[in-house]
């Protein structure tokens, strides 16, 4: 895509364009990695404190603008508004109030002999962010960079852009520097591929595909800058055979449906003990029949349309693919059902009685399929739970807790809920495998975007 070129912006629920972005050229983008590095100079030296009060500050302003966040991702996503209230316009500020929290703290002073270690921010950050969360995301990276002390340019997703032009408005208002924030438009391929190659960037932070995240790593290896890759998943749930078999399939039906499957840590592969599959099969159909495609500006509505068209031919590509190497499908259609005239929506599915090596338990559908897969016994529920290549996210569901962490423990993935357990927005968030390096949120996350330094005292120095 040529520099300066409109993007045009869809409601993927009416297919009506909303707005405009114009794609940033080479120049743009050399200016923006410019600007970063020349503010990252003083900003870099700021005191922790006066960090601390631009955070509270910008989490105080997201905390006022929340309704009208909300209504713009619904627009941009197709998020269900009680879903974008909730979530897209809320987590924002709990990521800013983690990052805040840990500069509100005294500075740890770690000695190993006579030598001190201190962290000093890493330097300029690539950012480059998806569409299914857009506010989210960016916050995520943005907040524990300039909590660090870092400066950065934001690339955020050309399919839902919107969110990220209403942030920049908020981080100005903040007192966020000149310079410290900075924001281009366009492709992948053309401007993300330019700003993560480019040689004044010292740290790239991206979300998005495998696939784009390996291009991703190898475009940052030339300069080199270090990589922060948060991508892909097909998290587990495992149901124990002590669990309370109900609950947990009506809490994992709904995390795997969350955002229309657009989430990177949506549980979509139930495993349950086999002598109980054809229960959780009926209550699992049961509860997605509760999640009927709708118009997302209508709070009663629970699942909104996916991003674009070409994502629903994806996602009802891989549900025909799986009927035809002959899954069974217990809910759903492969022609995404009796839907509205216009946007992107697509019936929930569930397969039933899944062999986890199948294609469509294996690779990330991204929309609202989930696979329920019998298994005989703990260890064969473990073994189907890490029988993927990706491992971000996960569950685990008994009536002794002990034994859920002694198989969470067992899992190979960055994260764990157990028994439905709440998200924590200061946990370290991040995935193993092809999920990815590296972790975001919180103390963690700002971490990604420190270097190291060790200064050796003279011998007999006191520590």
């Amino acid at each position: 895509m040529a520099g300066n070129e409109p993007i045009e912006v869809e409601n993927p629920a009416t297919e009506e364009r909303i707005g405009t972005v114009h794609c940033a050229d080479p120049a743009l983008v050399d200016a923006a990695v410019t600007a970063a590095r020349e503010a990252f100079a003083e900003w870099s030296q700021t005191p922790r404190a006066d960090r601390a009060k631009v955070l509270g500050a910008l989490s105080s302003l997201i905390g006022d603008r929340e309704e009208e966040l909300a209504q713009t991702i619904t627009r941009d996503v197709g998020s269900p508004i009680t879903l974008a209230r909730r979530i897209q316009a809320a987590l924002p500020k709990a990521d800013v109030d983690a990052c805040r929290a840990v500069l509100d703290e005294p500075e740890a002073q770690e000695w190993i002999g006579h030598s001190q270690v201190v962290r000093e921010p890493a330097g300029v950050v690539a950012a480059v962010t998806p569409w299914n969360y857009p506010l989210h995301q960016a916050v995520l990276k943005i907040a524990p960079a300039i909590a660090a002390g870092c400066t950065v340019v934001l690339k955020p997703s050309e399919v839902a852009p919107l969110a990220t032009e209403a942030l920049m408005d908020l981080l100005v208002a903040a007192g966020v520097p000149h310079g410290v924030v900075n924001l281009v438009h366009g492709t992948g391929s053309s401007v993300g591929e330019a700003l993560v190659g480019h040689p004044g960037i010292d740290v790239v932070s991206f979300t998005g595909s495998t696939g784009a995240g390996r291009r991703v790593a190898a475009l940052a290896a030339a300069t080199p800058a270090k990589v922060v890759l948060e991508l892909g998943g097909k998290s587990a749930s495992v149901v124990l055979d002590d669990a309370d078999l109900t609950a947990a399939v009506k809490v994992t039906v709904a995390n795997c449906y969350l955002n229309g499957g657009q989430t990177c840590s949506a549980w979509t592969r139930l495993i349950v003990p086999r002598h109980r599959h054809d229960e959780a099969v009926d209550i699992a159909a049961a509860q997605a029949a509760r999640f009927a495609p709708g118009d997302p500006t209508d709070p009663a509505a629970r699942l909104g349309p996916l991003v674009s068209s070409a994502q629903r031919e994806r996602v009802l590509g891989m549900v025909r693919a799986a009927v035809a190497d002959g899954t069974r499908l217990a809910f759903g259609r492969t022609d995404g059902g009796s839907l509205p005239d216009r946007g992107h929506f697509v019936t929930p599915v569930v397969f039933s009685g899944v062999d986890p090596t199948a294609r469509i338990a294996q690779e990330e559908v991204f929309g609202p399929v989930l696979v329920i897969i019998p298994v005989d016994g703990e260890e064969e529920a473990v073994a189907a739970a890490n029988a993927v290549p990706y491992g971000l996210h996960g569950a685990v569901w008994s009536a002794d807790e002990g034994r859920a962490v002694a198989v969470a423990a067992r899992m190979r993935t960055g994260q764990v809920d157990l028994n439905g357990a709440a998200h924590n927005p200061a946990a370290p968030f991040g995935g193993v495998g092809a999920s990815g390096l590296g972790r975001e949120s919180g103390a963690y996350g700002i971490a990604e975007y420190t270097t190291t330094k060790a200064i050796q005292f003279p011998a007999g120095r006191a520590s």
